[in-house]
């Protein structure tokens, strides 16, 4: 689960705080960013579990109204949607059951949150025409919870609030975990049974061991690194570069020189999209220019061993 779009993101944000903080101990630092990326995964377990916390909820739901329909007469309530078979099956799933035990995660006590969902649910039209539809089929199931993940678990700012209060990497990572959980459901397999493989913490053995390199490249190099943005950015003002743009670039120009199988415009291609995200409106098309002209300095000069190819095109 955890791959580099993922790592690049954590050392950004952690080589920041290493600068902000002025702790200057790398070894801890490195040991936050291991981490800080096992959290990224105890997260997508843990929104998996929300999804089996709500068919129990609802299951409860529909005992309780089976027993006042048993007691006055009424027609019974329809369990499609608590016996939806994708999310039994997650509920036996082994790897999950696993994780969670090792972890002691449990909704237990937000069950009035798993409640609040449960009825944004059942008041959704995706539920609707889902208990209203002929179809039965173990497909159907495992959609509706894809459609219903996207609608009201994806983008919902209680649950935002909920994980920052569990965790403060929690809320950072959801946006990248949420499309981890979705590529879980779609993958899910009836045949599986309950042996269905849930993501692996890390999608390379060797990811780890990238984190880990390029962000000791990046610290130990500092200074090399900035002087070549320094020396780049003779059509820019540096001084007047905002201090996230430096950590990003001198990231990139760790990446760059660290990891020889990694193309220059994949690495360029990177940053950019993070310093949109994490950096000024104007920062990405700056930081192309910029890393594009260290790059060809460097492969000019033989200090990077790699063939320069343009990056995409930035607006």
């Amino acid at each position: 689960m955890i791959n580099r779009e993922l790592i690049r993101i954590k050392i950004v944000q952690l080589t920041y705080a290493y600068y902000q903080n002025g702790t200057n101990n790398l070894n801890k630092a490195e040991n936050e960013l291991v981490y800080s990326l096992s959290m990224s995964y105890s997260l997508y377990n843990y929104l998996l579990l929300l999804i089996v916390a709500v068919t129990r909820e609802m299951r409860r739901r529909v005992e309780v109204g089976s027993s006042r329909a048993a007691r006055e007469g009424l027609p019974m309530p329809s369990n499609k949607f608590s016996e939806n078979r994708f999310a039994r099956q997650l509920e036996d799933n082994l790897m999950l059951q696993d994780f969670v035990e090792e972890q002691k995660l449990s909704w237990n006590d937000d069950i009035e949150f798993v409640r609040k969902i449960c009825n944004i649910i059942e008041q959704s039209q995706i539920y609707q025409e889902y208990m209203a539809a002929e179809e039965d089929t173990y497909e159907a199931d495992r959609e509706v919870w894809r459609k219903l993940y996207k609608a009201v678990i994806q983008e919902n700012a209680d649950l935002d609030a909920l994980l920052e209060e569990k965790s403060l990497y929690w809320n950072d990572d959801k946006e990248v975990v949420d499309t981890f959980v979705l590529k879980t459901i779609k993958r899910f397999d009836l045949s599986n049974g309950k042996k269905q493989e849930l993501l692996p913490e890390y999608d390379d053995e060797e990811d780890k061991a990238f984190a880990c390199k390029l962000f000791r490249a990046t610290i130990l190099n500092a200074d090399q690194y900035q002087r070549y943005m320094s020396d780049a950015s003779r059509n820019w003002d540096f001084s007047r570069l905002a201090y996230m743009d430096v950590v990003i670039m001198q990231i990139a120009i760790a990446e760059m020189m660290t990891f020889p199988n990694i193309p220059i415009s994949v690495t360029i291609n990177e940053y950019v999209d993070l310093a949109k995200l994490y950096s000024t409106a104007k920062s990405g098309g700056y930081i192309n220019g910029m890393l594009d002209t260290i790059a060809r300095y460097l492969v000019d000069s033989g200090e990077l061993l790699k063939a320069i190819d343009p990056p995409r095109s930035r607006k």
